[in-house]
């Protein structure tokens, strides 16, 4: 299961920026400070790498029904 790592790759930096609050659980939140820690990359930084990754894989459910 190799393809489903997730690497951490240099920083791109695109566009302007909005604000955008979510609310997380405490240990989500913990694990993504440990992340920060370890890679030298802030909390925002890492979210916004998890959302382009999941992002860039999410596939349409209705979609794959219709095939």
């Amino acid at each position: 299961m190799a393809d489903d790592k997730f690497v951490i790759r240099p920083k791109k930096f695109r566009g302007t920026t909005a604000v955008v609050s979510a609310r997380l659980p405490e240990d989500m939140i913990q694990a993504l400070d440990r992340v920060s820690l370890h890679t030298g990359y802030n909390r925002n930084e890492i979210i916004m790498m998890c959302l382009e990754y999941a992002i860039t894989r999410m596939e349409d459910a209705e979609e794959e029904d219709r095939k």
